[in-house]
Parts: structure tokens; sequence; C-alpha cells
């Protein structure tokens, strides 16, 4: 029998959010993970990055040094670990998400269930690493090796590559658990002097694919107010002066709202929606008729 969900079910249960969160190097993407919970949080570390963490009580795990305990590659170990908290996945047959694939993983890595009583909120740092060792380890597959030179194959590479980071991405999104993915933005300034920011991560398809998998894709950076006056904060609109990535999936959040994530979780889980005030629209200017036009500029 079919199990509906009732609004007022939807609206008391404790709902999983799921956060890309980008900014340029050093402005403090992984410092924003100290205001957290430091009980109920677990860094995923990628760039060996906990320098930043400071005297932070957070606990980490280390991939690459857990990859290599157990004799795998550190982008079979990311896949390994998102399979095993999210659960695995039944359109798949065969594969790394698959439910064989899962109860090996469960018994390597134990029980996920007193893993995921324990943490609420799961920190990647970052997806820009992650999608290096995911590139890395598609190269090296027998399906990016031509048949006829022996060599790596560049597009079948950057396909695979492409295929695994969005599946990996989508089973993050299905934690039972909150969680945040971090990512170093880049700008590029054209011939005009127009800027362009998009998320550094190796190949097209993740980067274009992101923004449809991810609840809330934000923008942490440095702003200036008119005195001059610098601070930071994290910019949480689509529509948005500087044409950054950004995403509100829940309407809750103001244009730019203060680099502290642990209010920010606090403010989505709330869900209010900010975002439905009706309003005009501007009257668009009508465009003269063509015998004025001529004999103004006839008189000009």
């Amino acid at each position: 029998m079919l199990k509906i969900k009732t609004a007022r079910e939807r609206m008391e249960e404790q709902t999983a959010i799921n956060v890309a969160l980008f900014g340029p190097s050093g402005v403090g993407k992984t410092t924003a993970a100290t205001t957290l919970d430091p009980e109920t949080t677990l860094v995923i570390d990628l760039e060996c990055g906990t320098l930043a963490l400071g005297d932070w009580g957070g606990d980490t795990l280390d991939v690459r040094k857990e990859a290599a305990s157990i004799g795998a590659h550190p982008w079979e170990f990311c896949r390994g670990l998102a399979c095993w908290l999210s659960g695995p996945d039944a359109a798949e047959k065969n594969g790394p998400y698959a439910q064989g694939a899962y109860d090996q993983y469960c018994e390597v890595l134990g029980d996920p269930i007193a893993f995921k009583s324990r943490y609420k909120t799961i920190f990647v740092d970052s997806i820009t690493v992650a999608s290096r060792h995911s590139f890395q380890w598609a190269k090296a597959q027998p399906e990016a090796i031509s048949e006829r030179s022996g060599k790596t194959d560049n597009r079948a590479a950057y396909g695979n590559h492409g295929r695994e980071m969005v599946q990996w991405l989508t089973t993050l999104q299905h934690m039972p658990i909150s969680v945040i993915v971090v990512g170093i933005l880049d700008t590029q300034i054209d011939d005009f002097k127009r800027e362009t920011h998009t998320p550094q991560i190796v190949g097209g398809m993740a980067g274009r694919e992101l923004p449809g998998i991810f609840d809330e894709v934000l923008t942490l950076n440095c702003f200036e107010t008119d005195d001059g006056v610098q601070y930071r904060a994290i910019c949480c609109h689509q529509m948005n002066p500087w044409n950054y990535p950004a995403k509100d999936r829940s309407g809750a959040l103001d244009l730019l709202e203060a680099p502290d994530l642990g209010v920010l979780m606090q403010k989505l889980q709330v869900g209010r929606r900010s975002d439905q005030t009706i309003t005009t629209l501007p009257t668009p200017t009508e465009p003269k008729p063509e015998t004025e036009n001529k004999g103004e500029e006839a008189n000009a």
C-alpha cells in the first residue's frame, strides 16, 4: 500500500539538507565547518586541510589514509562511503552502489546505523579534490584506454568521470543526514572585463548537473560596503548582482547571509519561506510609433 505523507508529518520531521558551498581559495570555506555543532558533525577530509579547523572539537576522517589502509583508490573509498551512508540503489543491479557492493562495504566499514545516529551533518572538503580523484581513477579504467593505440582516450575518460561524479553527488543527495560539500570557485575575466564564476570541478558534466541535485548552492566571498569596509558573507539567491552561482530551494534565506553555517542550517530547518510576497510586475516601455521616430530624426 502506498504511504502518503501528510503535510503535518512532512513539516514535523527533521529534513536532511544538502548544500554545495563554493568560494575562492582562502576565503574560509573549511573554517566554516567550525560554526557547526562539533558533537554531531563529521568532516570528510580530502584536502589535508584540517589546520583550518584549529581547536574545533569535531571529528574528522582522512580519506587518503583510510583508503590506503584497505588498499583502495581514494575515489573507490569516496563511492563506498557514500553508498554505505545512503544505502544501496535499488535501480542498480551491479556496480558500486548496488546491493552486493553495499553488503561488502558493511563488511569492511561495519554497521552504518550507529554512525548515522551519531552524526547529523557530513561536511565534505572538498568536491574539487574529489573530482581530481575521480578523473585520475577514470583515466585508468579499461573503457578509457584506446584499443588501437593503447593510450588514454581523453574523451572516454572525461565521459566516465562525469558519470561517476554525477552518480556520487546524487548518492550524497539521498543521505538521511545533512551533507555539505565545499569547493573552490573559479573567476575568469574576458576581453570585455566581464567576470564569470564557476565551480572548480574537473570536467563540465558535474558542474552543470550540480545545481539540479543540491537543494542549496551558495557562494562564500568577500564583499564591500559603500564606505569601503570589507566583510565576508554567503550569497544565496540565483538572481544576484555578482553573478555568483547560488540557489535557495527553501526560499528562507536572504540574498546575503552571515558566514555561519550553524545558523544558516537552523534557518533552513525552520523552512519559513520569505519569497512569497506577490509583487506587481513593472510595465514594459512601449516603443514609439515608427512615423513619430522618423519625424524626430528629420527634425534632428
